[in-house]
């Protein structure tokens, strides 16, 4: 390298290291965000004094900070039925995250199952498979989810359900490109020359390096599933109605907004700041492990 071609690339190579000094900093704030989340929703309701399904109608449309007739506070206020704000978004903080995690394991068993038999076998198995996906993604995932939920009506279970067969899709399709990429690399070959069976050459050879893109979208994936529930809950098509939902608390104060604000405001920027959150940390993954999952 000259010395004038060397001038040239520093500038680009230091903002290389710039945008992955970046990166890193997007990734652990992201991280410790979703790490109280996880702790709010996992401790919050245990500790909590206020049970949040209890209603007190003499505390109905408390502002927050207001002091309740049972003793105590009530730190985001009560709602119209004089149910603690605060403690409803906890437990909703964990029906959320109980959602989100077991739609993507779920999801991901269905979607990663298909893309390593697609792609591994290929023929008329992938293209079967792959147009199954296609004429799933022509129809938006939340109104497939909407349809399916009117259907099997609401509660948690059927609400993981319906999530996860409206977005295996795209665990299917980016483990089917992974597979495409590695099956015909020199230690596949090494391992079917050596006898290694399909079953084996699947699971212990080529699935270990669908690992990394695979998590970098289940990343992204869990703010959108998480938006989904809410978005159900909000229509009363997803949790039952005496479980405690961000999606549900929103849909009770829309009607107060006037004169309750805080109903519908609190659990609304958790919500929007969770969903944010996952966003940004999936980009940053993918950034810094994967940058051709742009293209998916």
């Amino acid at each position: 390298m000259t010395a004038s071609t060397a001038t040239l690339a520093a500038p680009f190579s230091g903002g290389g290291r710039m945008r992955n000094h970046v990166g890193r900093i997007r990734i652990i704030v992201c991280s410790a965000i979703v790490a109280i989340y996880a702790l709010a929703a996992i401790i919050g309701p245990i500790i909590l004094r206020f049970d949040p399904v209890r209603t007190e109608t003499q505390d109905r449309l408390l502002p927050p900070g207001s002091a309740v007739s049972t003793g105590g506070f009530a730190l985001l206020g009560t709602d119209q039925v004089g149910q603690d704000v605060f403690a409803q978004m906890l437990m909703g903080a964990r029906i959320s995250m109980l959602v989100g995690v077991s739609t993507l394991l779920l999801a991901g068993l269905i979607g990663i199952t298909m893309g390593l038999v697609a792609g591994f076998f290929g023929g008329w198995l992938d293209s079967v498979l792959m147009r199954l996906a296609d004429i799933q993604l022509s129809f938006p995932s939340i109104l497939l989810a909407i349809f399916i939920a009117a259907v099997v009506g609401p509660s948690v279970t059927n609400v993981i359900i319906v999530l996860a067969i409206s977005n295996w899709v795209t665990f299917a399709r980016v483990t089917r490109g992974q597979v495409l990429a590695l099956k015909n690399r020199e230690y596949v070959d090494a391992a079917r020359t050596l006898g290694a069976g399909n079953l084996h050459l699947i699971l212990k050879t080529i699935l270990p390096g669908c690992i990394a893109p695979v998590l970098v979208v289940a990343t992204v994936e869990l703010g959108h599933v998480i938006l989904a529930e809410a978005s159900l809950s909000f229509l009363g098509l997803g949790v039952p109605a005496n479980v405690p939902s961000w999606g549900a608390t929103i849909s009770n104060g829309r009607t107060y907004l006037g004169d309750a604000w805080w109903i519908s405001t609190f659990p609304g920027v958790a919500l929007a700041l969770l969903v944010l959150t996952f966003g940004i940390l999936g980009d940053a993954l993918r950034d810094r492990f994967d940058p051709k999952l742009r293209s998916i």
